[in-house]
């Protein structure tokens, strides 16, 4: 399967593995990669800033990381070279706190796995090389985002 789960979590909000598998699944559909492979890691706040003071220098939890393989502005691109080379290309790892994402939901008055599929969308992007530095990235990855949101409805 494409898209591998993983939970590590404990005390964390339950959220159905297999339910976030089959987003992931029809996120890499959208994205034309349906053979890409995808790892997404469920963790407690403390696990996530564990993660984040080592990779960003950040000591605080976070909703969401990425760990892309190939961190280039073209992975998207090379990924998909690459599946239609009969490849099954690594995308990287996607790490979704559920605690904070539950805290976020909360306030945005919205089931967790809303919060979870939103937060991975925008991991997804992350991993095949959309970024948020510039006003003009910015649009074009939350339009992106929208869009793999609107295709990952169960």
């Amino acid at each position: 399967m494409p898209t591998e789960v993983r939970r590590r979590a404990p005390g964390a909000p339950p959220l159905a593995v297999s339910r976030l598998r089959a987003l992931g699944d029809r996120m890499l559909g959208a994205l034309e990669l349906p053979s890409a492979e995808l790892s997404v890691l469920l963790v407690n706040d403390e696990g996530i800033q564990r993660l984040n003071r080592e990779h960003r220098g950040r000591d605080r939890p976070t909703d969401v990381l990425s760990f892309p393989l190939d961190g280039r502005r073209s992975a998207l691109t090379h990924a998909r070279r690459a599946q239609r080379r009969g490849a099954c290309p690594v995308l990287g790892d996607v790490v979704v706190s559920l605690d904070t994402a539950a805290r976020q939901a909360a306030g945005r008055r919205r089931p967790l796995v809303e919060e979870v599929r939103f937060l991975l969308a925008h991991g997804l992007l992350h991993l095949v090389g959309y970024d948020h530095a510039t006003p003009e990235d910015k649009r074009e990855m939350s339009a992106m985002a929208r869009r793999l949101v609107r295709a990952a409805r169960l």
